[in-house]
């Protein structure tokens, strides 16, 4: 983790704290122990977590200068980007969303792991969530990484947002495209296309992209529609 905390320094200007770093080596030991019986994600390796994982995960302080109150991370899968962020940024109070049973399990366990204080588990599925008064327009950040295309994604995340608060797309190659897509779906919903930031993580060829849109006026009362409709029918 030595080498985390100087690519973090590098990247961020951030300094790892030790207790920072042995909370990272908590989670790599547990997710690769639980990756050899539950299959949860493709990258297995330490290289491969510690990179795409951990600090790809942190590279959304990029755009979040200031820690939130409230987040959300919706298919959150084992925890990325929200528990890594709540690593460093410890008192903000973070809500995980999954539908996977399995992938729920280990973020309640990694949860205990780390003794982390005001994150919330919740197997659930966004289209519900987004409905609910006790999460619509609740959250200071919505993010997300790797669960789909731009337009799908601001139908999960934007309804999530309070006005002023913003959602952050964690995307591959394809983010100047899925942007340009999704305009017409982002406004509709009440956001406002801030930023698109391009970025490079150490020995990965592969381009990434965060993706940031404002929330300035507040999602229309139909969306996000009914379990997936957003998925077959994109705005």
């Amino acid at each position: 983790m030595e080498k985390l905390a100087r690519e973090v320094k590098a990247l961020l200007g951030i300094t790892l704290t030790p207790s920072q770093i042995t909370a990272f080596e908590i989670y790599q030991r547990e997710l690769m122990d639980w990756n050899e019986r539950h299959n949860l994600t493709a990258i297995r390796d330490e290289e491969g977590i510690r990179v795409k994982h951990f600090l790809d995960s942190l590279t959304c302080l990029k755009m979040i200068n200031c820690p939130p109150k409230r987040m959300i991370d919706v298919g959150t899968g084992g925890g990325f980007p929200g528990i890594p962020l709540k690593i460093l940024m410890p008192g903000m109070q973070l809500t995980l969303v999954e539908s996977v049973g399995k992938k729920v399990r280990f973020c309640q366990h990694i949860v205990k792991a780390l003794k982390l204080d005001n994150v919330s588990v919740i197997q659930q599925r966004a289209e519900e969530l987004g409905q609910s008064p006790q999460h619509r327009e609740k959250y200071d950040w919505a993010v997300a990484r790797a669960v789909a295309n731009l337009p799908i994604l601001a139908e999960y995340l934007l309804p999530l947002v309070r006005i002023k608060g913003a959602m952050l797309a964690q995307k591959g190659h394809s983010g100047p495209a899925e942007a340009q897509t999704a305009e017409e779906a982002i406004r509709l919903l009440g956001g406002h296309l801030r930023q698109l930031h391009h970025l490079t993580l150490p020995g990965v060829v592969e381009e990434r992209y965060l993706i940031v849109i404002d929330k300035v006026a507040a999602t229309p009362a139909q969306y996000p529609r009914r379990i997936g409709i957003p998925s077959k029918k994109p705005l």
